[in-house]
């Protein structure tokens, strides 16, 4: 009889892909915002992180609104690293929007629209809202279901009880799916919204700890409530201005937040939902939360964007801009005009400029280090002097490249641990940007469309 084989399973709870800052947990300062040399995923950058630190207390404390910030250096010296850290250190309730600066020009919508709709991503609104809401202890849930299927809905009873009060509610069609949905059980403490029914399940009573019941080490045990079970509770919702315009937008309903097809939205829709949330703030029912919006690859915009961001920023409601661009003096793209990192002179000025150093050989090591813990890739010592030695002498991206390489031709030998054998053959598959233009230069009459007579200045600046 033929051997059974089984193949190996995982539990997926949520997707995990490796990416190029999957490792970043933030920017890795300790309180008196000093930067630690290595935490948090982030190494060596310490006067950058120690700044973007310092941006960060402002905007946590609400000081710092309509700034921006320029990250600024060499490609490969982790501007990005620093945006993304910054973002896992301000939390869920900040809101942060990110993205390029090319982005812009693949919309099927006008640039300074979609410039418009990422600054109203980064701007939060903090909605406090008065309901009502039953809460207690579930004793006992009684679902009558019908003999003959199709008869009659189902019907019910709900028993809960707080501390000096106990009462029966009966329980329609709705309300029945919906406990049938949460896993509602008795001993179960539980929260109903009247306005809505929505069901949130609190935790396991502590009456309950002792039971013999089958639960995992996530079950929460919280007490049971006291006073009347109906009671009135503030809520918080928290959403940001472009959510607000696309719901009351008309031609596109709430449904394109899920699509993302939003299209262009109208001023006057604009206008109507600031005057309300400027209202709501008066009265106290809502407070305004200005998050960050990063724009990576900033020389990409063109003078309308930047001449669009300078006005943008003037605004009373407007979030914390981070931008970070590689390059130097440059072109600014639609005009014949050279400026530094190819922006306008004039926002240039508006700019707090974070400058990025290239990494040392030991920054370099610890950097291959954490990527190597990142992708459980095992190595030894001396396959990450090499490694290290190779990210020195090209670049730093090259050498992360060749981890996960490595370890695919360790595999094929057989072997558990990246030896100095699996680095130097993928070394020699994968050739680098110094390698590959020297190749070039060899063999450029073999090329399709080759400039003879182009500018060998090129050239030379990429072998350097």
């Amino acid at each position: 009889m033929a051997e059974l084989k089984l193949s190996e399973s995982k539990d997926l709870t949520r997707i995990e892909r490796i990416g190029a800052h999957s490792h970043i947990r933030g920017l890795g300062l300790d309180s008196t915002l000093e930067p630690r040399l290595v935490s948090e995923g982030m190494v060596g950058q310490t006067a950058a992180r120690k700044a973007a630190g310092v941006i960060l207390q402002m905007i946590k404390e609400g000081k710092i609104a309509g700034r921006a910030v320029l990250l600024a250096g060499q490609p490969g010296t982790g501007k990005t690293a620093i945006a993304m850290g910054m973002a896992k250190s301000l939390g869920l309730e900040t809101p942060f929007a990110m993205i390029a600066g090319s982005e812009l020009f693949s919309l099927e919508m006008s640039k300074t629209e979609a410039l418009m709709q990422a600054f109203r991503k980064a701007i939060g609104v903090r909605i406090k809202e008065d309901t009502e809401v039953i809460e207690g202890e579930v004793v006992e849930v009684q679902i009558d279901r019908p003999a003959v299927t199709g008869a009659a809905s189902k019907t019910g009873k709900l028993t809960l009880k707080t501390t000096e009060m106990e009462t029966v509610y009966d329980l329609g069609a709705k309300m029945i799916e919906a406990l049938g949905k949460e896993k509602v059980q008795s001993g179960d403490i539980i929260a109903i919204d009247k306005a809505s029914g929505k069901i949130t399940k609190l935790g396991r009573s502590f009456s309950r700890s002792r039971d013999y019941d089958a639960m995992g080490p996530q079950t929460k045990f919280v007490q049971c409530p006291d006073g009347e079970l109906q009671k009135r509770k503030e809520v918080v919702h928290c959403v940001t201005l472009h959510e607000i315009d696309v719901i009351n937008s008309r031609t596109q309903g709430f449904l394109a937040l899920f699509t993302g097809d939003t299209g262009e939205i109208r001023a006057e829709v604009r206008e109507q939902i600031d005057t309300k949330v400027a209202e709501w703030r008066e009265e106290g029912k809502a407070e305004i939360v200005p998050g960050v919006l990063f724009i990576d690859e900033v020389h990409m915009l063109d003078i309308e964007c930047f001449s669009f961001l300078n006005r943008a920023l003037e605004n009373e409601m407007a979030p914390i801009l981070v931008v970070a661009t590689n390059r130097g003096i440059t072109t600014i793209r639609g005009t014949t005009y050279k400026s530094p990192h190819g922006i306008p002179i004039d926002l240039l000025d508006r700019l707090l400029i974070i400058s990025t150093q290239p990494y040392t050989e030991q920054e370099i090591r610890q950097i291959l280090d954490i990527r190597c813990q990142e992708e459980e890739v095992d190595m030894s010592e001396e396959a990450k002097g090499l490694l290290t030695k190779i990210g020195v002498d090209t670049s730093l991206r090259y050498a992360i490249n060749l981890i996960t390489s490595g370890s695919l031709a360790c595999l094929k030998r057989k072997g558990k641990t990246v030896e100095l054998e699996d680095i130097n053959r993928v070394y020699h598959l994968f050739l680098d940007v110094k390698r590959s233009t020297q190749y070039l230069m060899e063999f450029q009459n073999q090329y399709m469309f080759n400039n003879e007579d182009g500018e060998e200045d090129e050239v030379t600046a990429m072998q350097t």
